[in-house]
């Protein structure tokens, strides 16, 4: 086992009026601010142009700089989809996928994002269990829980 293990971190939205998107703004800035390099893994190539418009005006007093893993550069947050995944050179991956991030132990730190629908919350579930059996041991934040 390698002396350095991916810490893995679900973040549970309890509240369905609060935006998981805008939660998505927040780690990744809070990942720039600490020095590292962040991934935001979407399913499809619309949520990931909704996301891209969210973060040129979120935070409002802001600018979180960056760009989609198709294009060339070095912003310290890249938009990908999981078969961007392969060429990934960031130390945090932000998981909106339905799918396990293989091979974890390559990335400092893993953050799932677990919907705040119970009818949503199977595959995170399955990740959560799919980690556990890797050797992680991932840890559950309550958000939004007022």
């Amino acid at each position: 086992m390698a002396s350095e293990t991916c810490q893995v971190d679900f973040y549970v939205m309890q509240d369905q009026s609060k935006s998981v998107q805008q939660l998505v703004c927040q780690l990744a800035m809070m990942a720039w601010e600490q020095g590292m390099q962040s991934m935001v893994l979407l399913p499809d190539d619309q949520q990931l142009e909704q996301l891209d418009q969210l973060m040129w005006s979120f935070p409002r007093d802001r600018f979180l700089p960056h760009q989609s893993a198709r294009q060339p550069g070095d912003a310290p947050v890249v938009l990908g989809l999981p078969a961007d995944l392969d060429n990934c050179q960031a130390q945090v991956i932000i998981n909106l996928d339905t799918g396990v991030i293989p091979r974890p132990e390559r990335f400092r730190r893993l953050l799932e994002l677990v919907p705040a629908s119970d009818a949503d919350r199977h595959a995170s579930r399955l990740k959560f269990r799919a980690y556990k059996a890797l050797g992680l041991d991932p840890l559950s934040h309550t958000m939004g829980g007022n």
